[in-house]
């Protein structure tokens, strides 16, 4: 089987003469075309097709040598001048090279024919009317460059376009898994050190702290997987975080969940994070309690809590949260996270993405 390159060129020896059958039925469907254009009428008798026969071998034998060399050059200058990358100087080269072409070849053909036809010898070849000749093949060499032109630039652009895109999207997902390999450090540290904290402060809560975060880092370490997580998992992984916060908190921690539909996805872990930082940043006291509040409205999933910013942080920062879900949503959607900070309330809008079709 013939190997053929991205442009459909056949690559194997021999090539567009291994593809020779197509090649020769293209320009003999354009010079029947021609043929038909100018003399319509010889057609209708048995008498004016043999009288056009001549003709036609010279205009195929002009359309041939043409397209070839079309072909050829553009093959030529595939391989040594980008479109891409020297536009102006691949069209220069190509119309020098292939004009040129076409006019020597033109000019062999009709003095091969004048021979011919009218028995010239060395000593009286009409020069003068070979050259007149030979230029009226020049339009379809004109018509054949700029189709092979146009499709050598159109092909070049395209292979330049995709491989664009792949690149773009191999760097995109480099990116998005860069900021996800983040989220299991990050939750494992923030963890330990609220069990190093409860460890001094009371046994029995720091155990159940272990019991209850052994199960739930599974969910982080098949989440970590995941561009995209169905909603369901994310709201019940962030009411068991909740529920591990509580251990520690006990009422001075209050959260409610109110989502009915739970259809739909969103970025892996993004509740967990600004629940975090809810707990982190905020007073958390008998006195003042801090207040999670989570809703769905429509197609955004928002995250609320009382704002009672703490004076000064005793717990020490990786410096990942919202930015990390802000370029999540960034790199995989065209919908982005809102913020909204109020005197007593910090709220986050998730949007809800959906599965492309």
């Amino acid at each position: 089987m013939p190997e053929i390159d991205h442009k459909g060129i056949c690559k194997t020896k021999g090539g567009i003469w291994s593809t020779f059958p197509s090649f020769l039925i293209i320009n003999l469907g354009i010079v029947t075309v021609l043929m038909l254009y100018f003399c319509p009428s010889c057609f209708l008798s048995l008498q004016g097709i043999k009288s056009m026969i001549p003709d036609f071998i010279f205009s195929l034998a002009i359309t041939v040598a043409m397209s070839f060399g079309g072909n050829a050059v553009e093959n030529f200058y595939d391989k040594r001048i980008s479109w891409i990358h020297y536009p102006a100087k691949r069209f220069i080269f190509t119309s020098v090279t292939y004009l040129s072409y076409a006019f020597l070849v033109a000019f062999i053909i009709v003095a091969i024919f004048s021979w011919v036809k009218g028995n010239y010898t060395l000593d009286n070849i009409p020069w003068r009317m070979i050259f007149n000749y030979s230029l009226m093949p020049m339009g379809i060499a004109l018509g054949f460059m700029a189709l092979f032109t146009t499709r050598s630039w159109l092909l070049e652009w395209r292979k330049s376009a995709l491989e664009a895109e792949i690149l773009r999207n191999e760097k995109l997902a480099s990116q998005y898994q860069s900021l996800k390999d983040q989220l299991n450090p990050h939750f494992l540290f923030n963890s330990l050190n609220v069990l190093s904290s409860l460890v001094y402060e009371n046994a029995d809560k720091s155990a159940a702290f272990i019991q209850k975060l052994s199960r739930i880092y599974r969910y982080v370490l098949e989440a970590q997987k995941e561009e995209l997580i169905e909603l369901e998992k994310e709201v019940t992984f962030a009411t068991n975080y909740l529920e591990l916060q509580k251990i520690r908190f006990a009422e001075s921690l209050q959260f409610s969940v109110e989502i009915e539909n739970q259809n739909g996805l969103i970025p892996p872990l993004s509740l967990q994070l600004l629940l975090e930082n809810a707990i982190k940043h905020n007073i958390i006291s008998e006195e003042n309690p801090l207040f999670i509040h989570i809703y769905r409205k429509e197609n955004n999933l928002w995250v609320s809590n009382t704002f009672q910013l703490k004076s000064s942080q005793t717990e020490p920062s990786t410096g990942i949260g919202l930015d990390n879900i802000k370029m999540r949503y960034q790199l995989i959607s065209n919908q982005e996270m809102e913020v909204i900070q109020t005197e007593d309330e910090f709220l986050v809008k998730l949007p809800i993405l959906e599965l492309s079709t």
